[in-house]
């Protein structure tokens, strides 16, 4: 059996359009693989094609210390609910990734602190943690370095959610582009045993986030909400009701406002608009999927109201980043689509 080196799906040249074709015998890469590579053309989506229980079930099963991928810039929706104990009694190394997006001034020090914060909010054990990011060499070696120290020999399960940058990790551990990496969640479709360094890597796919705005969008919009380059944290004063809209996909209301401070963690690339709350209603209404854009595929959006239970608090939407409050606000109201999970937390920054 010949597997594609990218994402590991058995090849045949039988069935153009179904997975794992190549035009060509003896391919080292499938043709959904290659166009993603070389064009970043999505031809076959696999965004909800591959079962999560059935990913963690398979991973549970096979021996080897697990090493748990998980995205810096979107942390809240790379947590698995229960980790524990679906992988009972394993040993899990987190590498944080995508340390690259986030502002220079937060240090790694700081960074680690609020994982280990949030991980015992969550009932989550890890044996080890490495914060990384694209071109960090550093990162690659305390990676290697807690392989020697926790591996004793065993495969190495590199796991996570669908886009959290297990195939970039993979690539840098390499030291090679072998494996498919791209914006679009879905990218390895099946176990990718590689042989590397003295260490067998057991590629997997990615464990589908089923509440994130990566699933709630067009995959045409995907490159409006994930960040290529480091973020521009965009503050607002607000002395009055204050609302929000993020592209048309996020509304936040802030109320009773006074001396507050309101910064938003989300890409450029998605345009954040500015109002007094009222009049809101009417301007989301009339703006939405005009100046209010990108939408989500279904315009079936939820609310929740909240009151600011911390100092400074994090309003965290999976999939689009996180705004951060502080001051006084007596109310917060979230507009959000009913598919995508929302999270208020203590401030990362």
């Amino acid at each position: 059996m010949t597997i594609c080196k990218g994402c590991g799906i058995q090849l045949q040249t039988t069935d153009p359009k179904g997975l794992g074709y190549t035009p060509k015998e003896n391919s080292d890469y499938c043709q959904r693989c290659f166009r993603l590579m070389h064009y970043d053309d999505l031809m076959i989506s696999m965004k909800t094609g591959i079962n999560p229980d059935v990913v963690l079930e398979r991973i549970n099963k096979t021996d080897g210390l697990i090493l748990w991928v998980v995205d810096l810039f979107d942390f809240e929706a790379s947590m698995i609910d229960g980790l524990n104990r679906h992988l009972l009694n394993r040993d899990i190394v987190m590498v944080a990734t995508k340390r690259d997006l986030l502002p220079e001034t937060l240090g790694n020090e700081k960074i680690a602190n609020f994982i280990f914060h949030r991980l015992k909010e969550l009932n989550i054990q890890i044996q080890g943690l490495v914060v990384t990011g694209k071109n960090i060499k550093e990162g690659v070696e305390e990676v290697y370095h807690a392989l020697d120290q926790l591996g004793h020999g065993r495969d190495v399960i590199v796991m996570g959610k669908a886009n959290a940058g297990k195939s970039t990790l993979l690539n840098a551990l390499l030291n090679e582009n072998r494996l498919t990496s791209s914006r679009y969640p879905g990218t390895t479709l099946d176990f990718n045993r590689i042989e590397a360094n003295g260490y067998t890597f057991i590629d997997t796919p990615g464990i589908e986030g089923e509440k994130t705005m990566l699933m709630a969008i067009d995959e045409k919009d995907l490159k409006t909400i994930l960040p290529t380059r480091r973020l521009k944290p965009l503050v607002f004063q607000c002395k009055d009701d204050q609302s929000f809209a993020i592209g048309g996909l996020v509304r936040v209301d802030f109320m009773g406002c006074r001396q507050a401070s309101v910064v938003f963690y989300t890409f450029d690339e998605c345009p954040i608009h500015r109002g007094k709350v009222e009049g809101a209603d009417e301007r989301w209404i009339n703006l939405y999927g005009n100046i209010y854009q990108p939408t989500p595929i279904e315009k079936d959006f939820t609310k929740t109201k909240t009151q600011k239970t911390y100092d400074k608090m994090d309003i965290v939407i999976d999939g689009l980043g996180w705004v951060s409050v502080s001051g006084n606000v007596s109310e917060i109201v979230v507009s959000y689509p009913r598919n995508v999970h929302v999270t208020f937390r203590k401030a990362m920054l």
